[in-house]
């Protein structure tokens, strides 16, 4: 009993260890692979280029079956202040809705300091491009794609949901996108007040053209946008802002905010070990599920 012990006590202290020596999103990564559940989904492709102009890669998701039946699409975009993050760390989330039944892709884009806005938004544009042309390949529907992401990667997924240049630029219909979910993300942050905003935005010469609330139109897709009440890093008034101007005009929008869930709270919530935090999973899937019918 006592050699049982010392074992798990020893298996605990060493991944704590380990854990403390990778950034945040790869720590939920490697608890979520130990974690038991989602045994219905795994990843189908693992660093394919998507834009040959800049190597940008992506992994895709996918559930047990995919390819007996089209599924819904899911494109995710991490965060990470548009400076920092890569996709191989948010296997978490990729898994978590390929075993809600999504084809789920996790894309790659260019940050700061090397690049400036509105690169990582051509980026994100790239990607979409990329799955409207070979997503059908992984058993996905085309006709039903939705974006989605977190903080950095939200405010990605909801401009190019809202803002339709992008995606015309890379010979896009807008309206492929169909739905979107957006974590905890920033969308009305003039003036730029944070070291990241400022490194991001500033260099832009006009502002109002870097914010997601700026291109609130009524014919835009349905967005569904959550956020955690103790948020300090990205403000609730964003969501709500958002949330309030979008239907101002008549645009699909629901807003829900999680009490006392920080800024990093509402993406864990995603991770099998954490999802008692917050249903962010369940609300994410069953508000896709809906739009995407």
């Amino acid at each position: 009993m006592k050699s049982i012990l010392a074992f798990i006590g020893f298996v605990v202290v060493a991944l704590f260890l380990f854990t403390r020596m990778v950034e945040p999103p790869h720590q939920l990564s490697i608890l979520n692979s130990l974690w038991p559940g989602d045994s219905d989904a795994s990843e189908v492709a693992e660093g394919v280029v998507f834009d040959p102009a800049t190597g940008l890669k992506l992994d895709v998701w996918a559930p047990t079956g995919a390819m007996d039946a089209k599924k819904p699409v899911l494109i995710f975009f991490y965060g990470g202040g548009w400076s920092h993050g890569q996709r191989e760390h948010y296997s978490f989330a990729g898994k978590a809705f390929a075993a809600k039944g999504f084809v789920t892709v996790i894309p790659d884009y260019r940050k700061v300091p090397s690049v400036r806005f509105p690169t990582f938004n051509q980026d994100g544009a790239m990607a979409v491009k990329w799955v409207r042309d070979n997503i059908a390949k992984f058993g996905g529907d085309p006709t039903r794609v939705a974006v989605a992401g977190h903080s950095a990667g939200g405010y990605i997924a909801v401009i190019l949901a809202l803002d339709t240049h992008y995606l015309k630029d890379v010979g896009v219909d807008p309206a492929f996108i169909k739905a979107g979910v957006g974590l905890s993300g920033p969308y009305d942050f003039i003036p730029f007040d944070s070291k990241r905003s400022i490194n991001a935005m500033r260099a832009w010469p006009r502002p109002e053209e870097t914010q997601p609330v700026t291109y609130v139109r009524k014919d835009a897709p349905p967005l569904l946008l959550l956020t955690g009440t103790a948020d300090d890093t990205v403000k609730p008034r964003n969501p709500i802002i958002l949330s309030q101007r979008l239907h101002a005009v008549g645009a699909d929008v629901s807003f829900k905010a999680y009490e006392e869930l920080g800024h990093e709270d509402v993406v864990m919530a995603l991770a099998k070990p954490f999802r008692g935090k917050a249903p962010v999973l369940d609300d994410s899937v069953a508000f896709l599920k809906e739009k995407l019918k």
